[in-house]
């Protein structure tokens, strides 16, 4: 990946955050002077996933575009805990849409400042997974067909968490939710549905396509301003936990996202033009019973051997990834040994 990762070894000072960096290497979130596009008091629960990928991203675009950007906002859980009638914690120029056209209103948004001349403005479209998976496809595919100016990141927590945490096209196979309960022959979600929107995002071959987690700011930071040195179509897909949702204790939000990319469950990549370009490499393989123990979510597999065989098929997705996307790092420690794929 461009970004290097860095080391920290002050572990028991007082040194926090990117103070002993140049400037130059030095966090969005560091600055003092940052745009805090999304301020203090809005009302996400606690340790909250989405609000802080929405937070590292808009500030890094605020940056990359000199402060010039206009936000269009799916319905969804980040605008109903954001602006509260009549509150707002966005302090940067945002739309709210309707739960599935947010592409298509960034996409006039854009038309419109391309008619004044304003080619100094950038639009960024937001939604989470249920506005962009489900609802929004039909938008968002047609903004990528049309290569819209718009960049496009979806905050996904894998679950209609707003409405009462009801399945997505997002949500993961055997996961539990309202509408995916742990009872019958195949509990929680099954296996085989669900779309890999990132994937569909490189089959349009747009301009530039990037997953990133919360657990990397840096690389999360990196990535918008790298989608912002395109003109085009732009899509990011950024997962989220929701303590809430998932059933994990709230201080476990980065370690869970950290854990979804190092066992290889979310593949964190960047694409252009269809093609993929780079890989965040697997530093020590985890397996995915690490991340699976941390949420209720999937406390039912912990229960029976159809459970442990349900596990078995998790690892074997997380296997496929990082063979298909060439994520483990030959120099990494080794993990659990790779099952062979289906």
């Amino acid at each position: 990946m461009p970004v290097q990762p860095v080391k920290f070894y002050q572990v028991g000072s007082f040194a926090v955050g990117n103070r002993l960096l140049a400037d130059d290497d030095r966090s969005v979130q560091s600055e003092p002077g940052r745009a805090n596009s999304l301020t203090c008091g809005h009302r996400a629960c606690q340790r909250c996933g989405e609000a802080l990928g929405a937070r590292y991203a808009l500030d890094a675009a605020m940056r990359a575009t000199s402060r010039q950007m206009v936000a269009v906002n799916a319905t969804g859980c980040l605008e109903v805990f954001s602006t509260p009638y009549p509150e707002t914690s966005w302090q940067i120029p945002w739309i709210h849409s309707l739960f599935g056209n947010a592409p298509a209103v960034a996409t006039g948004v854009a038309a419109a400042l391309r008619a004044k001349g304003r080619s100094d403005v950038r639009v960024v479209g937001q939604a989470g997974d249920g506005g962009t998976v489900d609802i929004g496809m039909a938008c968002l595919s047609g903004m990528f067909e049309r290569n819209d100016d718009v960049l496009f990141i979806c905050y996904d927590n894998e679950a209609y968490m707003n409405t009462g945490v009801q399945r997505s096209g997002a949500t993961p196979p055997a996961a539990r939710t309202a509408t995916t309960p742990a009872v019958g022959p195949e509990p929680g979600n099954r296996f085989g549905q669900g779309k890999n929107v990132p994937l569909i995002a490189m089959a349009h071959e747009i301009p530039y396509v990037a997953t990133a987690t919360v657990a990397g700011l840096r690389d999360l930071e990196y990535k918008v301003r790298r989608a912002m040195e395109f003109r085009g179509a732009r899509y990011l897909h950024v997962l989220v936990p929701c303590p809430l949702g998932w059933g994990s204790a709230a201080g476990d939000t980065i370690k869970i996202a950290r854990l979804a990319e190092q066992t290889g469950l979310f593949p964190v990549f960047e694409a252009e033009a269809g093609e993929l370009v780079s890989a965040t490499k697997i530093r020590k393989k985890a397996p995915v019973e690490d991340y699976l123990r941390l949420q209720t979510r999937y406390a039912h597999l912990f229960k029976s051997p159809e459970g442990a065989a349900t596990i078995a098929r998790l690892q074997r997705i997380a296997d496929r990834n990082i063979a298909r996307f060439g994520l483990l790092d030959t120099d990494a420690a080794p993990g659990p040994a790779a099952e062979e794929t289906p």
